[in-house]
């Protein structure tokens, strides 16, 4: 009687085993040193951050603007590793709904229908290899747009992913 087996599985001799033996051993040696770089690697597990402190950030909860100036944005970004990207967005409010990361309420105006709201939406990548940065520039508000009740929404995203929302209620007039 011959071989006892699957006919799909070929009869393995030793020096097939000691060349399976040594790549098994290779990988498991890549395997422990790729484990030993991540550890040394610090592992970014935390969101950015929008500085309010310290720092005169604009705008802030309640501003007024005119139509036809401009907002000025000043804010710290930080992160513990790298920023990667930020975002603004300026909608109205007319409808009284909430994006609000404060505890500040602003008086707001009566609900109303909008004719030509503003929608305002910018997005920007963060220099490579930067952990703090101080965002600054200026939008102009159109001098056409609905007065009234408007967000201001400003997204920090890091290099990792994590997404820092800092939203306010200003006012255009």
């Amino acid at each position: 009687m011959g071989n006892i087996g699957s006919p799909c599985i070929p009869h393995i001799n030793n020096k097939t085993k000691m060349i399976r033996k040594s790549i098994y051993s290779l990988l498991l040696v890549c395997t422990f040193a790729a484990c030993s770089s991540d550890e040394e690697t610090l592992k970014d597990m935390t969101y950015p951050e929008i500085s309010l402190e310290g720092y005169t950030y604009l705008p802030s909860d309640c501003d007024v603007y005119m139509r036809g100036d401009t907002i000025p944005v000043r804010y710290l970004l930080t992160d513990n590793v790298e920023l990667g990207s930020y975002n603004i967005e300026i909608h109205h409010n007319f409808t009284h709904h909430t994006h609000s990361t404060s505890s500040v309420e602003c008086p707001l105006e009566a609900i109303k229908k909008a004719e030509n709201p503003w929608v305002y939406n910018y997005d920007s990548q963060i220099p490579a290899g930067m952990s703090s940065y101080n965002l600054s520039f200026n939008i102009p508000i159109p001098s056409n747009i609905d007065p009234g009740d408007y967000h201001f929404m400003l997204r920090l995203t890091d290099k990792a992913g994590w997404t820092q929302l800092h939203a306010v209620a200003i006012k255009v007039i």
